[in-house]
């Protein structure tokens, strides 16, 4: 991999990073952020199921809260999977920049744990649509029945 490359976890940390410039809240970063999350449990449900991708979050939180205590209310959580609401909660209650270093380290946390398990190759190739930004364009309805 070229140096001029970058991982899905940086793309998304530059997209957040671009909203602080903005002056975007807490709020927003975690609304952005749990998007996040939720298309990451879109794109890895069908392969490891809903309780593989809360598994392998919860793994992440737990390992990631050593050096952001802050992530330890959501670690704790008992949510099913696809709930990212207590993730949502602590990130909010943060300063919009901490917000984002917090989701910015539990992703590349995350990441890395699954690049352990199938390889970086896969990891990228599974989670390249999650890292692309939401089209903003709506799909043409078909008007015809």
């Amino acid at each position: 991999m070229g140096s001029c490359m970058s991982t899905g976890p940086q793309r998304i940390e530059a997209v957040l990073a671009r909203q602080l410039a903005e002056g975007a809240s807490a709020a927003v970063i975690a609304d952005a952020s749990c998007e996040v999350w939720r298309r990451i449990d879109a794109a890895l449900s069908p392969i490891v199921g809903r309780h593989g991708v809360s598994a392998l979050l919860k793994r992440s939180l737990h390992l990631t809260r050593t050096a952001h205590p802050a992530l330890a209310a959501a670690a704790n959580a008992d949510a099913r999977p696809g709930d990212f609401r207590a993730l949502r909660a602590v990130l909010a209650g943060q300063a919009s920049a901490e917000a984002a270093a917090l989701n910015a380290a539990l992703l590349g946390t995350f990441y890395d744990l699954l690049s352990s398990l199938i390889g970086a190759t896969l990891t990228e190739r599974l989670l390249d649509p999650v890292w692309a930004p939401p089209s903003t364009d709506a799909p043409a309805q078909d008007s015809q029945t």
